[in-house]
């Protein structure tokens, strides 16, 4: 864009037909809130200013920030009414561009070349339009014998349009370039003359040809122009942005090998020649390294995975993956799991704020909270931190180069030192001096004769080996 520029995008409406409590603009689309498609789009085509229209509450300000000038629509009464909400902040010598902030797909390339076509034009008004096989329910733009724009006819409700402006399929998109003088001239005299009594933005073009200015066209594609009025429409949005998304990554360097079923949004990072199996879902701010292989099955959630992890049939979210690591099957990483180069989470393990070190593997099995574990120990399976008794969290500290057994429990917070073994089945309650083995389980005792005479209580006595061994303490009950 030729500066100054300032968009407008106008993002007051109610929204009522998604039948939400959170506001339309509000809504996700691929991991961002939907008015953050427009705002990204206007900033990428190079607007000096971004002025967002918003409601009275402000809902759209909490998001937004410092990145964008709100404006405030006080009373729902139309979209030329919104355009001159944000007046205070349209400089009568810049070009203003209008987006309606429900079109998430448009794109900075083609903001860019509305403005462009306005510039070269000369004209007071630039509309973006369509061509559509089927136009209902869009606003239908009439042409004047010269070949200019008219006037746009609405379409809302009966009366607005006669039965020959019904047949034209070039149509509104509600884009808009202008003259910023002459818009803030022609809004002032926009009048609700129509069968909704609504201050159409629109009715602006037949204004500016009666203040003596020429109004012009710009053909945009359909699909960047979608509107988004109910969560039918968000979802066939999200499957033509979500095509987008996935076709961006495939042209640098990623295989997605099914990208019908791939979900990604639209802030992750993928690096080159990393494959995505199907049934993958990678979220929020997810940043993969290259060569890395993740799913099939596998969701990651704001979450990196180093240069050639292996992420299987896994469910990651806040953990912090190093390369050549590898993880699941049947994985759950929770917020807070580091695991450092080479280390391994293998088949139904589950870590939670826990350093697992270079080299280190939990194979299988096991539950590891609140622990830090050193460079290439090995967790046997079946392992459990009992990290919680009832008012606090404590943690586990288990050295480098250890060694613990299957079945063994740590009750934080206990230490393991370094090249230090656990016996099978023990509960660690104290800590294991470096190179020593921690044994904690209680000796064995075999009772002789006990089937015999329990079958003898239940009234199923066989024929058993006579025992010499009298029963000290039979159990009461199973």
């Amino acid at each position: 864009m030729a500066a100054p520029v300032v968009a407008v995008i106008l993002a007051a409406g109610q929204g009522t037909r998604m039948r939400s409590r959170t506001p339309k603009l509000l809504h996700p689309l691929c991991g961002q809130p939907m008015i953050e498609w427009p705002v990204a789009a206007a900033r990428d085509a190079g607007a000096g200013m971004i002025v967002v229209v918003d409601a009275p509450e402000r809902p759209l300000a909490a998001v937004l920030g410092d990145r964008v000038v709100i404006a405030v629509q006080e009373r729902p009464l139309g979209t030329a009414d919104a355009a001159r909400s944000a007046s205070a902040h349209i400089d009568p010598a810049s070009t203003v561009i209008v987006i309606n902030g429900d079109v998430p797909l448009i794109t900075s390339e083609t903001l860019r070349g509305l403005a462009e076509a306005h510039a070269r034009s000369g004209a007071a008004g630039t509309i973006a339009t369509s061509v559509l096989e089927d136009a209902r329910g869009y606003g239908r733009v009439v042409r004047a014998p010269d070949g200019t724009v008219e006037r746009v006819v609405e379409t809302k409700a009966a009366g607005d349009a006669t039965e020959g402006e019904l047949h034209i399929r070039e149509v509104n998109t509600g884009i808009f370039a202008f003259d910023g003088g002459l818009l803030l001239e022609a809004l002032a005299q926009v009048r609700a003359d129509n069968a909704q009594s609504e201050l159409y933005l629109p009715d602006v073009l037949p204004i500016l040809r009666e203040l003596g200015s020429t109004v012009d066209a710009f053909e945009v594609a359909e699909d960047v122009t979608l509107g988004i009025n109910d969560r039918v429409g968000l979802a066939a949005v999200r499957t033509l942005a979500q095509r987008r998304i996935n076709e961006r990554h495939m042209l640098a360097g990623v295989t997605i090998v099914d990208p019908g079923s791939a979900v990604i949004d639209a802030a992750v990072e993928i690096g080159e020649d990393t494959v995505i199996a199907p049934f993958t879902s990678l979220l929020g701010a997810t940043r993969i390294g290259a060569r890395c292989e993740v799913g099939p099955a596998s969701t990651v959630i704001d979450s990196r995975l180093g240069d050639e992890a292996r992420v299987v049939h896994s469910y990651l979210t806040g953990a912090d993956v190093g390369e050549r690591t590898s993880v699941g099957p049947f994985a759950y990483l929770r917020p807070g799991a580091v695991l450092h180069e080479g280390s391994k989470a293998g088949t139904f393990v589950e870590i939670k704020n826990s350093e697992i070190g270079a080299g280190a593997k939990v194979p299988h099995l096991s539950y590891i909270g609140d622990a830090d574990i050193g460079e290439r120990t090995n967790i046997g399976a079946g392992t459990i931190t009992a990290n919680y008794d009832g008012s606090r969290k404590s943690r586990t500290t288990i050295g480098a180069g250890a060694f613990v057994s299957v079945d063994t429990m740590f009750v934080a917070p206990v230490t393991l030192g370094d090249g230090a073994y656990t016996a099978a089945g023990s509960v660690i309650t104290n800590d294991v001096p470096p190179g020593a083995l921690g044994v904690a389980r209680a000796r064995q005792t075999n009772v002789d004769g006990y089937g015999a005479r329990r079958a003898q209580r239940d009234g199923t006595a066989k024929k058993q080996p006579a025992s010499s061994e009298k029963d000290p303490s039979p159990p009461a009950q199973e």
